[in-house]
Order: structure tokens, then C-alpha cells, then sequence
């Protein structure tokens, strides 16, 4: 109980960027430790997905369309956790039944979800690459890479339009209880970190023969 206490108090130390790096540096670890033949749970891997979720709602309404579907895919994945133990195995059940792009199946869910981990790695590597960087263009430039070309016209007009709503570099790093520094060492560890976790996510449908262009 004490140790269960312990642990509590650390996290509410952390800010919510670097409690998300935290997560992600230790799947990153399994991953590397284990190799992508691993099996990874699903439990944990939804664990450190729900704390993205803060993330999309530091960037306002022009997000969150993002934000809902981010949120709505990752607690169905959680849910699925107690009869699906990896993430094999969803994409194991959905090819027997032939439903792995079927709207609402947890294959599909999982491909949502890690174009929403994408998202927010593009957007900090946008936001990192340069001072004088607006959020504005960081987060286009990461919308239009890595989720608009799987969204419809409708949302890609709306995501456009919201863009004018986002905060400025100042306000996000208020929003998120950042200074520059520690923005910059806790936006690069998720960077690093979340990129393996992607690669294994698309190898898990590529290695099924299943495309990516979805």
C-alpha cells in the first residue's frame, strides 16, 4: 500500500508531457529489449495511449474532432483488453473474420489510434524545428502528413478552419506547464520514444499482407 502511495506521488509530480514520454520511453524499452517479434499488451500500450489524450486537448477546438475520436478509439481498445491481451491478437480476430477495416472494428481502431500518436510526434518535430515556429504551421504541416490524406473533405475543411483557434507556442507551453527546455528534452523523448511503437503498429498489418493506405 505504501509503495502503491509512493507511486502516486511521483506522478502527480510529473507534467502531462513528461508523464506521456515516461510512457512511451518504457514501451519503447520492451520494444527494444524484446524485439518486434514481441507481443505486445494491449493494456499497457492503451495505458500510455490515454495520455495523449491530454495532449489534443492543450491545442484547442481546432483538434477536437481529433481529440473525440483519439479518446472514443483508445477506450474501445481498453475495453477489448480483458478479452484481447495484445494487439496480435486483435489483428489476429479481425482477419478470421474478415473485418480488420471494418468501421468500428478494434483493427481499425488501432490504425486511428496510431495516426493519432503520429499526429502529435509530427507536430512536436514541427514545433522543435524551428524558434519561430507558429503551432499553427507545426500542426498543419503534421495534419496534412500524417492523418488528412485517410479523412474525409468535410473533416479536413473543418481541421483547417480550427487552425486559426489554436494557442500560441507561449500558450501551449502555459497550457502545458512548460517552459521552452523542458518542452523541447520532453517533446524529443516522446519523438524517440513513440517512433518504434508506430513502426511496430504498421508491421503488425504490413507482415498480415494488409496495406497501409486506409
Amino acid at each position: 500500500m505504501d509503495e502503491e502511495a509512493s507511486f502516486e506521488d511521483v506522478n502527480t509530480e510529473l507534467t502531462q508531457l513528461s508523464a506521456v514520454a515516461n510512457a512511451f520511453e518504457e514501451l519503447s524499452a520492451v520494444m527494444k529489449s524484446k524485439g518486434f517479434n514481441y507481443d505486445l499488451r494491449l493494456e499497457p500500450f492503451c495505458d500510455a495511449c490515454s495520455l495523449v489524450s491530454v495532449l489534443f486537448g492543450s491545442l484547442g477546438i481546432a483538434f477536437k474532432f481529433a481529440e473525440l475520436e483519439y479518446v472514443s478509439k483508445v477506450n474501445d481498445l481498453a475495453e477489448a483488453s480483458g478479452i484481447h491481451a495484445t494487439l496480435n491478437n486483435i489483428l489476429d480476430f479481425d482477419v478470421r473474420n474478415d473485418s480488420v477495416k471494418t468501421q468500428g472494428s478494434l483493427s481499425r481502431n488501432l490504425r486511428r489510434v496510431r495516426l493519432g500518436l503520429d499526429l502529435i510526434r509530427a507536430l512536436f518535430q514541427n514545433f522543435l524545428s524551428l524558434d519561430d515556429c507558429s503551432l499553427k504551421e507545426a500542426a498543419s504541416a503534421a495534419y496534412a502528413k500524417t492523418c488528412a490524406p485517410y479523412h474525409t473533405w468535410a473533416i479536413r475543411t473543418a481541421v483547417s478552419a480550427g487552425m486559426c483557434a489554436l494557442p500560441t507556442r507561449e500558450q501551449l507551453l502555459l497550457r502545458l506547464n512548460e517552459t521552452e527546455e523542458s518542452a523541447e528534452k520532453q517533446m524529443r523523448r516522446y519523438i524517440n520514444a513513440s517512433l518504434p511503437i508506430i513502426e511496430y503498429i504498421d508491421k503488425l498489418y504490413t507482415s498480415r499482407n494488409i496495406s497501409l493506405d486506409w
